[in-house]
């Protein structure tokens, strides 16, 4: 006889906001711990994730919080809505995770929240998920992307190999977005103010025009969804970048909310992988 399989419930974690830090006009970093943080399988990636979860309004959910109690009980409308942002940095001494979120003023749901989070606000979130490293034994490094993974280029920046080269290229909106980014690298960190036009037209140019050092490369090319497509054609059809090990993938795509751009994020990367396989 053939037993059922053991179907895992989904596990939730709530933490508590330490502090909060507007850290550019459009980045809040937001400190959050508490006991459930404690040993936290966190920190073996530097494009590490975490899945934020809202309650939809007027909804509340019983103590103590669980996921699967929620989702097996509650009709679906009432489940929480999920926001995806990587970890800035893990604590693993105090148990403190750190994430920057971008923030467009009243747009969307986790930007209000970051703005109108304080110290003691509870925080429930999945994960850390996560597949991206520096390696170490790569000749040079790549880095392109807009705000939502400066995040995850810094985080990178700062755990790679002491000396290890790199290029990393960053699309903000203006100069007041500029972060500053320590690194035991030998780092190249160009930022390009985009204003109003397109996340990516200046990134993908600046990219494409960049003369590539000899040696293996190791790429992170993160953003919106539409330039990563270019670059990705860019690495892989003209460069002739090989595409083991390397991280390429679109975090979000313009005019779509996160809910809408997970439910199709799969067909859009078939559709791409097919159009350039054929190129």
């Amino acid at each position: 006889m053939t037993e059922a399989p053991v179907r895992r419930r989904p596990r939730a974690i709530t933490g508590h906001v330490r502090t909060v830090e507007q850290v550019t006009p459009h980045m809040v970093r937001i400190v959050f711990g508490g006991p459930e943080l404690d040993g936290l399988a966190a920190g073996a990636f530097s494009d590490e994730y975490v899945k934020l979860l809202f309650a939809p309004s007027g909804v509340t959910y019983p103590e103590p919080f669980d996921l699967g109690v929620i989702r097996e009980t509650l009709p679906r409308e009432s489940w929480p809505t999920t926001r995806t942002y990587t970890v800035r940095r893990w604590d693993p001494a105090n148990a403190e995770l750190t994430i920057d979120l971008v923030t467009h003023g009243d747009e969307g749901l986790a930007g209000p929240w970051a703005m109108r989070a304080r110290p003691g606000d509870p925080v429930r979130f999945s994960g850390p998920g996560g597949a991206y490293l520096p390696d170490p034994t790569a000749d040079w490094h790549l880095l392109a992307g807009d705000e939502s993974a400066l995040p995850a280029i810094a985080a990178s920046l700062e755990r790679l190999a002491p000396g290890a080269k790199a290029y990393a290229f960053v699309e903000v909106s203006d100069p007041a977005e500029e972060q500053k980014v320590d690194s035991p690298g030998d780092v190249e960190l160009r930022w390009l103010h985009r204003g109003d036009r397109k996340p990516g037209e200046l990134l993908v140019p600046a990219v494409t025009e960049f003369e590539f050092p000899a040696g293996r490369v190791h790429v992170f090319v993160h953003g919106e969804a539409t330039f990563v497509k270019d670059l990705r054609r860019l690495l892989f059809i003209d460069r002739g970048v090989p595409r083991a090990g390397q991280s390429i993938s679109g975090y979000w795509r313009l005019g779509h909310d996160e809910d809408r751009w997970q439910s199709t994020k799969r067909e859009w990367n078939q559709s791409v992988e097919r159009e350039q396989d054929a190129s």
